[in-house]
């Protein structure tokens, strides 16, 4: 049997170092399940190759034909299994071990298409516009019209400041869109901790954390976040263009809500492959009421974090149905420096269902977009708190009249900004109609908190 150290959800990274874990050599004597039927089968393949290697109006070596065959075996099980020649199986490594110029995409097939499951915040491709939804046409001159993942991964992928055009075709767009991307070094914050008011007199809060991606330090970012800000009422997690990452940060999050039963479970074929992850109550913090956001950008680990909350009930969903990847691969090396990528078992979420192809639909539906308000809503103070309003607006324009004048105040300026930051405005929220609706839903769940 195959052994592995260590579990984890795959997702075609471009720009993200991911890693993937290896299996031993293959076992190519398996007991066989219907002897006759794979002799016929294995008979067919055999005549079918020696009749192109005898009648073919082009002579081809028998390797070439293998492998091509293997090619279209592998890309034909599901979209996240392949061959990989030796240079094939050499780019994978330099993609999951090493630094490389990058996108900053994680792609997938979604009904046969090559699809953007999400632009990765702060990389060249969202700088440039890139949306999650995007179906991949072209990059460069090159159709992607029967291409695999692997083969679309290996032509994005470059040296960084090199320049690349994908022709993407967007949902609502009459024309395909032409997005010319500069590849980079692509450095990822994974947990990004901010803190949104409540009541802002009373000084409460809640918490808001965007999650861009399930990388190593995901765990230990949000307990760090939650030891900084502990007086926080609520919490927000934005799932939001998540592509997903490691297993255990997935189900390590899930453990710090959840304090029992199943998060996540695998089944597969194969016996070992069937693996139940169960919570643990020790530290968990079981009672401060929660919201999430994902839309369909969303992926793998993303929807098994959110599925496990919904199916708690610890948690209500906001926002766009997600992507529906919910399968394992493994990699397992042939030998002569070639391998196989294979899909060897699928993810069901504690209630049983699964993600692959299905997604984790949100509990309240919300599509993206500003929240209208009505003019004479606009400018809202109280009578007893316009004079107070309009001499520290006053102040705001004689501080920065002063900065301006004092070159000394750059400092102090670049401070505050960097302050700001931690902080999502009250327009913030009207600007995200998705973090609204998940912010008024937090404070309805805290107020019933507090009531019982």
């Amino acid at each position: 049997m195959f052994k592995r150290n260590k579990k984890l959800i795959l997702s075609s990274f471009l720009a993200v170092s991911a890693t993937l874990f290896i299996a031993n050599p293959i076992n190519l004597n398996a007991k066989e399940t219907n002897d006759n039927s794979k002799l016929d089968a294995y008979l067919k393949f055999t005549r079918v190759l020696n009749l192109i290697q005898s009648q073919y109006v082009d002579e081809v070596n028998t390797t070439t034909l293998i492998n091509k065959a293997l090619k279209g075996l592998l890309s034909n099980l599901d979209p996240h299994s392949a061959f990989m020649d030796a240079k094939a199986f050499k780019d994978l490594n330099i993609q999951t071990k090493g630094e490389f110029g990058g996108l900053g995409i994680v792609v997938g097939m979604k009904k046969g298409a090559l699809t953007i499951i999400a632009p990765i915040d702060d990389t060249p491709a969202y700088k440039a516009g890139v949306k999650a939804g995007d179906i991949i046409l072209k990059i460069d001159n090159k159709s992607t019209l029967g291409m695999s993942i692997d083969e679309a991964v290996k032509l994005m992928r470059g040296k960084p400041k090199t320049k690349i055009t994908l022709t993407l075709v967007r949902k609502g767009k009459s024309k395909p869109v032409i997005v010319h991307i500069t590849r980079d070094i692509i450095k990822i914050q994974s947990v990004k901790p901010k803190i949104v008011y409540l009541d802002k007199d009373k000084k409460e809060y809640a918490l808001y954390i965007k999650i861009t991606s399930f990388d190593s330090k995901v765990v230990q970012g949000v307990k760090k976040a939650l030891d900084k800000y502990k007086d926080a009422k609520g919490i927000i997690f934005d799932l939001r263009n998540n592509p997903g990452g490691l297993l255990s940060q997935a189900t390590g999050l899930l453990d710090m809500f959840i304090d029992k039963g199943v998060l996540v479970s695998q089944k597969g074929r194969v016996k070992e492959e069937n693996v139940v992850y169960k919570a643990h109550s020790e530290g968990t913090h079981k009672n401060i009421p929660i919201t999430v956001l994902v839309n369909g950008g969303s992926a793998s680990a993303s929807e098994i974090v959110s599925g496990a909350l919904q199916d708690h009930h610890r948690a209500a969903i906001i926002g766009e149905k997600t992507f529906g990847k919910g399968s394992v691969q493994i990699v397992v090396p042939l030998g002569n420096g070639e391998g196989v990528k294979l899909t060897v078992a699928r993810y069901y979420l504690p209630s049983g269902r699964t993600i692959q192809n299905k997604g984790v639909t949100p509990d309240v539906v919300v599509y993206p977009g500003k929240v209208s308000r009505k003019d004479d809503n606009a400018f809202m103070i109280k009578e007893n708190e316009l004079k107070q309003h309009l001499k520290t607006e006053l102040e705001k324009l004689e501080a920065k009249k002063k900065a301006a004048q004092d070159s000394n105040s750059t400092k102090t300026d670049t401070d505050a900004k960097a302050k700001k930051k931690k902080i999502i405005s009250e327009e913030d929220l009207y600007n995200d109609a998705q973090l609204k609706e998940a912010y008024d839903i937090l404070k309805v769940l805290i107020l019933q908190k507090g009531n019982k």
